[in-house]
């Protein structure tokens, strides 16, 4: 019985370093393809490497996503209810703003009906939405759901270009047809997925400096 109880403790240390390596890894994989959205007029590692993209930038993100409610001792799925608040609301307003008041093109050769004020507008309301979760959720302070909202809102827009790049690169619309009018999961998940890790990472250095 003491073997049994003592297995979590003793298991710990690799279970950290696993995850800490894969979130490296995730991570530097999702820098890679931020400097191929904004350099390169083609993504490399779509067209040499997409088990890496597979393995990282879809599974891996996706498994960071999941473990957000685990960031903390006590399993918090409001955390995970948050962010997706987070990003709905980034674009919804995204989107609103920039019909309603767009001039300006965010990156136009890759997604043309992104703007700058559109862009800016959900990045304001998510902040917003950071403001009122901290007041619902709690759990972390004020700054913290803000500069949360910022980095969930932020990435999750690159996560949605870097989605469109890929989709033009391979000449197809959407990621899928399992949703009509919507395309795949893929295409309602990109923001989200491509945030998750650096949210993770956000969390995991507001537990280790409290």
């Amino acid at each position: 019985m003491l073997v049994w109880y003592d297995w979590p403790a003793i298991y710990q240390p690799y279970y950290n370093y696993a995850i800490y390596s894969l979130l490296g890894a995730t991570l530097l994989v999702n820098v890679y393809l931020i400097r191929d959205l904004v350099l390169l007029n083609r993504i490399p590692l779509f067209n040499t490497k997409k088990h890496i993209i597979a393995l990282l930038y879809l599974i891996g993100s996706s498994l960071f996503l999941a473990l957000i409610p685990d960031v903390v001792e006590e399993y918090k799925p409001e955390l995970l209810i948050g962010i997706f608040s987070i990003i709905w609301v980034n674009d919804s307003f995204a989107y609103i703003t920039g019909k309603n008041f767009g001039k300006h093109k965010l990156l136009e050769r890759i997604s043309p009906k992104k703007t700058i004020e559109g862009f800016l507008g959900g990045l304001a309301m998510a902040l917003l939405a950071g403001v009122a979760l901290h007041y619902y959720v709690g759990v972390y302070g004020l700054w913290q759901w803000i500069v949360l909202a910022f980095i969930v809102a932020f990435f999750g827009t690159i996560g949605d270009l870097i989605q469109s790049k890929i989709k033009r690169q391979a000449a197809v619309k959407d990621s899928g047809s399992i949703m009509p009018g919507h395309g795949g999961i893929f295409d309602r998940m990109d923001s989200i997925i491509f945030a998750a890790p650096f949210a993770y990472l956000f969390f995991t250095i507001l537990n280790y400096v409290s």
